[in-house]
C-alpha cells in the first residue's frame, strides 16, 4: 500500500540500513546522532496479530520512533481532520518518527508474527497518552477489526 504521509505534520519516514551476514542480518534501528533521536525514555516491543488492530492512541509529549524488525504493519495516523497510512516492515524495513499529538493506531499485515519496536523519548506513563475506541476515526476505507 502507498503512503499518505504527506498530510500530517509530525510524523516522517527514514529508511534503515540492514547489514547483511552469513550468520544473521544486523537491523539498525536509531542512532543518538540522527536528527528524528530527541531523547532516551524506554524500549519496548508489541506484537499484532494478523487482522487485528490496536489504537487510537495520542501521546502528548511523547516522541515515538517505530521500527518493524519482523512482519508487516500498517500503521494510520490522524490530525486535523487529516488521515494517513503507510507500512513498515521486511518488504519495507524503515523508522517511523512520530511527534506528540498526532492520533495512531496500527494493523498486523503480516500471516505470522509481526513485532513493533517503540524507542520512546519518555518512559511509560499511562496519563500522558489518550486511548480511544478504534471506531474513532476512519481507517482509509480499511475493514476494522
Amino acid at each position: 500500500m502507498e503512503s499518505t504521509l504527506k498530510q500530517i505534520k509530525g510524523v516522517s519516514i527514514t529508511p534503515l540500513k540492514k547489514v547483511n551476514h552469513p550468520k544473521g542480518e544486523v537491523f539498525h534501528a536509531l542512532k543518538c546522532t540522527e536528527n528524528s533521536f530527541s531523547k532516551f525514555g524506554e524500549a519496548y516491543f508489541t506484537t499484532i496479530n494478523h487482522g487485528q488492530t490496536k489504537g487510537w492512541k495520542k501521546h502528548k509529549e511523547m516522541v515515538m520512533n517505530l521500527v518493524v524488525p519482523v512482519g508487516q504493519v500498517g500503521f494510520y495516523f490522524f490530525q486535523e481532520n487529516k488521515s494517513a497510512f503507510t507500512s513498515a516492515g521486511i518488504g519495507n524495513y524503515v523508522r517511523i518518527t512520530v511527534q506528540p499529538n498526532i492520533w495512531m493506531a496500527f494493523e498486523g499485515l503480516g500471516e505470522n508474527l509481526n513485532l513493533v519496536l517503540n524507542l520512546a523519548s519518555l518512559t511509560h506513563d499511562p496519563l500522558e497518552a489518550i486511548n480511544v475506541d478504534i471506531k474513532s476515526f476512519p481507517l482509509h476505507n480499511h475493514e476494522v477489526k
